[in-house]
């Protein structure tokens, strides 16, 4: 048998590319934090508490012991919040060896630093094969063995390849792309999107104006992306404009899911505290705010967004807002 592939983080992504992987007849371990999650996934092949009673593949191997996670593997799928990404990282430096490869699945940006993530794994570890999975890929579909599809965005043809190994079948598609950078920042931004989106489906607005607003919205990720370094070509495709859509449109997305409840008149604080899960759109709003501040990117409805989660535009009045901005050319120019 071949070595095993291990998964760091096994929240609801993180235990569906274990379940992905396992599917294919891989070894496969799922390092968790806690002893209890641990027991769960490795007797009852069940993980509630991010994906009801969805039954996950029964070889999977969890284990709290992050060592005997990582030594000897060839390749690491790094699946934790983006809070929590840079200390996971020191923690598996001393274990890393410089010829394993690393792949993140995490979308959003560091807020003290503005790090991307495969920014972090460089700075903090060994590592310097590399790469990020992202796409519109909902758990809960994924793991009930409905298609899907993800892009593998990595200079490195090893990681690739690995990445194509590990998880493609005729239920999961991964497409590659190099351009690491521009797949990172659509997979953070399109966030922001969403909470709007679910401002759309509380407010019942319809789906033309959430048509509008998503492919305005993914001219402003274009816009910030290509000022960034980013390929332009980049949002268009699926780590693009396919994670964006479903991250729009389904009430499956958490931060869809955030952006109803603002709608609602919760608080901020309520609403993170009864998703009970990482909704990333709301600390990667403030980030954005600060990089098309500083570098003066015209980005009416992300900049608009912060003054939703910052309390200083009511959601009733956001509309109202967006409407009112200007008119611009339809096709960005950062998309030719």
């Amino acid at each position: 048998m071949s070595a095993p592939i291990t998964v760091l983080g096994a929240g609801s992504w993180g235990c569906s590319v274990a379940h992905l992987i396992a599917q294919n007849g891989h070894a496969v371990q799922l390092w968790c934090r806690r002893e209890d999650q641990v027991e769960e996934i490795n007797t009852q092949h069940t993980n509630a508490r991010y994906l009801g009673d969805f039954p996950l593949h029964k070889s999977i191997q969890a284990t709290t012991d992050l060592e005997a996670a990582l030594r000897g593997v060839p390749i690491v799928f790094m699946i934790v919040p983006v809070k929590a990404f840079r200390s996971v990282c020191k923690q598996a430096a001393p274990i890393l060896e410089p010829d394993q490869y690393v792949v993140h699945g995490s979308k959003g940006i560091e807020a003290d630093t503005f790090c991307r993530m495969t920014e972090v794994i460089v700075q903090e570890t060994c590592i310097r094969q590399y790469g990020v999975l992202a796409g519109p890929n909902i758990a809960r579909e994924i793991i009930a063995g409905k298609p899907a599809g993800a892009v593998i965005a990595s200079r490195f043809p090893g990681v690739v390849q690995a990445t194509q190994n590990a998880l493609v079948s005729d239920r999961f598609r991964i497409y590659n792309n190099d351009d690491v950078l521009g797949v990172e920042l659509a997979g953070a931004l399109k966030n922001i999107v969403a909470i709007a989106s679910g401002l759309c489906t509380a407010f019942e607005l319809g789906e033309n104006a959430r048509a509008l607003l998503i492919t305005r919205g993914l001219s402003e990720i274009a816009r910030v992306g290509v000022s960034l370094g980013a390929d332009p070509l980049t949002f268009s495709g699926v780590a693009g404009a396919g994670d964006l859509i479903v991250t729009c449109m389904s009430p499956h997305s958490r931060n869809h899911r955030v952006g109803v409840a603002l709608a609602q008149g919760k608080k901020l604080d309520t609403i993170i505290n009864d998703l009970g899960m990482v909704a990333e759109g709301v600390p990667t709003t403030r980030v954005v705010h600060q990089i098309i501040k500083k570098r003066k990117i015209d980005a009416p409805l992300l900049g608009g967004m912060n003054q939703v989660i910052e309390g200083t535009l009511d959601p009733t009045e956001a509309v109202a807002y967006f409407m009112t901005l200007a008119a611009r050319q339809d096709i960005d120019q950062a998309l030719r």
